[in-house]
């Protein structure tokens, strides 16, 4: 059987094929940028005429984080005051609020960190006080829950008092 001496074109992809390979190119690429983006450092914004205002702005924010705080653990006694909080679950917000108050002021993952890790790094006095005293007992003691009233001069003591 002879073999034919006729050429045939190679057969060609349909436009579906080439616009789901573009597709998948430009995923690709969106992908890799994202990926890029935010794995990088953060950049620092820079006050212009760092050495006067800097300190003001940092004293004012600092000053508005405060007032915030101390008006959410008013927010909270007032709730126990009028009975919408039990004394447990008041003590848990007022713990939940000062460990975050000091997140957010020094950086210190007060949140998740237990008792004894913030006794090892040294944090101040008044953190410790108010968490053996009146949170850690109320939140995890049988029993019935320690006053959220002095709790909550406690976490007072703590925002005005942290360095």
């Amino acid at each position: 059987m002879p073999g034919s001496d006729e050429l045939y074109p190679p057969a060609q992809y349909s436009w579906g094929w080439m616009l789901l390979a573009i597709g998948i190119l430009i995923l690709l690429v969106l992908g890799a940028w994202l990926l890029i983006a935010l794995t990088r450092p953060r950049r620092v914004l820079s006050v212009p005429d760092a050495n006067a205002g800097h300190s003001r702005l940092i004293i004012d924010v600092l000053s508005q984080l405060r007032t915030e705080y101390l008006g959410r653990i008013q927010q909270i006694e007032t709730d126990y005051r009028e009975r919408r909080l039990s004394a447990r679950q008041a003590n848990l917000d007022l713990s939940r609020v000062v460990r975050t108050f000091v997140n957010e002021y020094s950086g210190l993952e007060a949140p998740v960190l237990a008792l004894d890790d913030l006794v090892a790094r040294g944090v101040h006095p008044a953190l410790i006080d108010a968490m053996s005293r009146h949170y850690y007992p109320s939140i995890f003691r049988q029993g019935p829950a320690i006053d959220p009233i002095a709790g909550a001069e406690a976490a007072r003591t703590v925002v005005r008092a942290w360095h």
